[in-house]
C-alpha cells in the first residue's frame, strides 16, 4: 500500500510518501511545494493544485491523508490554511484516491505518543520510526510523513 500526506499551508505544503507492507512502513520520498509568494492567492492555490496533481500522478498512492485545520486564533489564516488542505483535497478526489483527516492531535498522538508533542519531537519519532539516515527536513516534510504514520497506524487498527 502507497500512502502520501500531506501538511497543508499557504506558504509551504509538505509531503512524504510512505509504502506499508503488513510488518513496516519505509519512506519512499519526501519534500515540500512552495507556492510562488508574491503571485495573487488564485494563482498560489492553482499552483499548489497542479503539484499535488503532478505527485499523485507520479507516485500513485492508495490513499491520501492530510492534517486538519487546527483552530486559529487568527481568522484569515485559518482560511487560507483550509483554502491549501481543500486543493489537496480536491487532487485526490478529481484522481478517484481516498482521503483521510487527521487533527494535529492525533497525528502527534500516533507519532510520537503525546498530543501536545512539539515539532522536533514528531521530527524526531518519524526519523526513528520510518529508520531514516538523515533527519527529514523542514519541520512541514517531518510532519506530512507523520501524517501518513498516522495513517497507517490507524488502517492497521480498522482491520
Amino acid at each position: 500500500m502507497r500512502v502520501i500526506g500531506f501538511d497543508p499551508g499557504i506558504n509551504i505544503t509538505g509531503f512524504g510518501i510512505l509504502d506499508y507492507n503488513k510488518r513496516n512502513a519505509k519512506a519512499y520520498g519526501y519534500g515540500v511545494i512552495k507556492p510562488p509568494q508574491k503571485k495573487p492567492l488564485s494563482e498560489r492555490l492553482k499552483y499548489l493544485h497542479e503539484e499535488t496533481m503532478k505527485l499523485l500522478n507520479e507516485f500513485k498512492p492508495d490513499a491520501v491523508a492530510v492534517e486538519d485545520t487546527f483552530y486559529h486564533k487568527n481568522f484569515k489564516s485559518a482560511m487560507m490554511l483550509g483554502q491549501a488542505r481543500g486543493m489537496v483535497i480536491l487532487a485526490a478526489a478529481r484522481n478517484n484516491i481516498p482521503c483521510s483527516e487527521f487533527a494535529p492531535r492525533k497525528v502527534k498522538q500516533s507519532v510520537v505518543g503525546n498530543g501536545n508533542a512539539s515539532k522536533e519531537q514528531v521530527q524526531y519519532m518519524v526519523q526513528n520510526i520510518l529508520k531514516l539516515k538523515e533527519t527529514p527536513t523542514p519541520f512541514d516534510s517531518s510532519d506530512a510523513l507523520a501524517v501518513g504514520i498516522c495513517y497507517i497506524n490507524q488502517y492497521k487498527f480498522a482491520k
